[in-house]
């Protein structure tokens, strides 16, 4: 195949796949919007232009997560026109094969996974912090419930006891903490006393508390700042707290590397940085999907049952991405494994199927 027609269809790629992202980011924000504005609008402090804000910085994150899908879409409704338009028959006629009219499409999967990764993931991690923390900001003072369903709960041992630590939102990647709860229990766990912070810091051998409300022996009493000792690294907390999603890839190796310095496992911070080097080969696996049922010639009907089997299909392949994702974190199989089996099998389906249509 000529370098020009290998360019027009990359380039038909692109832009149809420019077009399905921006559409997608539009319907996500509209929802998103009047989702948030709907959760705070009666916090004090509220205005439009700050949910605007939170859902706009929000909305990298969001998106990262529907990668896969747009390229499916995207390469699906490629294929289609291109068929509808006879512009694949003429192709054929050529002596061009379906392998090499799919390779313009696979190296665009490709570079979209690459752009993903290197660009969008950095920038919607940073983003996503940056909400967090706005968001904070509104809800700072208006409650102290601490989500335990979201929030893991951590217990500190040191040597004039132990601490349960809770927090209703974890901040700077674990080393800040939000509507914190302070648990001091004596040697024989019974608890001494409990300290509510607005805010909660990591420092080298203590937590630094400020805005802190102590309840002791019947008593209440309020501090501007306090102080607790702690033994936890901020590799621990990190690891235990953060959410994988919030680092960004590049930093994600040094944090690997280090937790594991401590003896921890990081299987998290490793499950996260094994799927993020396998989507660009996960969106190439979605466009060999998409080739299964997009190419059937024209004048035969473009089945809609097939067109919805390759829906199902690679809605049936982030699902067992997801699943497989967990066993990863859990620490069932090995997270490079989780990441990667997904991607392999689904291409040799679409490889196999293929082979079987076009080649016999």
């Amino acid at each position: 195949m000529g370098w020009t027609l290998g360019r027009y269809f990359f380039f038909r790629y692109v832009s149809i796949t420019i077009w399905f992202f921006i559409g997608l980011l539009a319907l996500v924000f509209l929802i998103d919007f009047t989702e948030l504005s709907g959760r705070i609008t009666g916090l004090s402090g509220f205005t439009y232009g700050t949910a605007v804000a939170i859902s706009a910085l929000r909305m990298p994150m969001i998106m990262l997560q529907t990668v896969p899908f747009v390229g499916l879409f995207s390469a699906m409704a490629t294929l289609v026109s291109l068929n509808r338009k006879y512009e694949l028959v003429i192709a054929r006629s050529a002596g061009v094969s379906a392998w090499q009219f799919l390779l313009p499409c696979c190296i665009g999967a490709l570079l979209f996974g690459v752009l993903s990764v290197g660009v969008l993931n950095p920038i919607a991690a940073h983003g996503f912090s940056w909400s967090e923390q706005m968001e904070n900001q509104l809800r700072s003072g208006n409650s102290n419930a601490v989500a335990a369903d979201t929030t893991p709960w951590i217990r500190q041992k040191t040597s004039s006891g132990d601490t349960i630590i809770g927090a209703r939102a974890i901040l700077n990647q674990g080393l800040e903490m939000a509507d914190a709860v302070f648990f001091v229990l004596d040697p024989q766990g019974n608890i001494l006393e409990r300290k509510d912070a607005a805010r909660a810091f990591l420092r080298d051998g203590y937590w630094e508390l400020q805005d802190v409300k102590v309840f002791k022996d019947g008593n209440i009493r309020s501090e501007t700042t306090d102080q607790l000792p702690t033994n936890l690294k901020p590799e621990f907390v990190q690891e235990r707290l953060a959410r994988p999603e919030t680092i960004p890839f590049y930093e994600l190796p040094g944090k690997i590397e280090v937790a594991r310095s401590f003896g921890l496992k990081a299987n998290a911070f490793a499950m996260q940085f094994d799927s993020l080097v396998a989507l660009p080969f996960l969106l190439v696996a979605m466009t060999l999907i998409a080739a299964t049922v997009s190419m059937r010639f024209a004048r035969m009907g473009q089945s809609a049952t097939m067109i919805l089997g390759g829906v199902l299909a690679g809605f049936l392949l982030y699902v067992v991405s997801v699943l497989v994702k967990a066993f990863g974190v859990a620490g069932f199989v090995p997270t490079a494994v989780a990441a990667w089996v997904p991607v392999v099998v689904a291409m040799f389906f679409g490889v196999t199927f293929l082979l079987y249509k076009e080649d016999g």
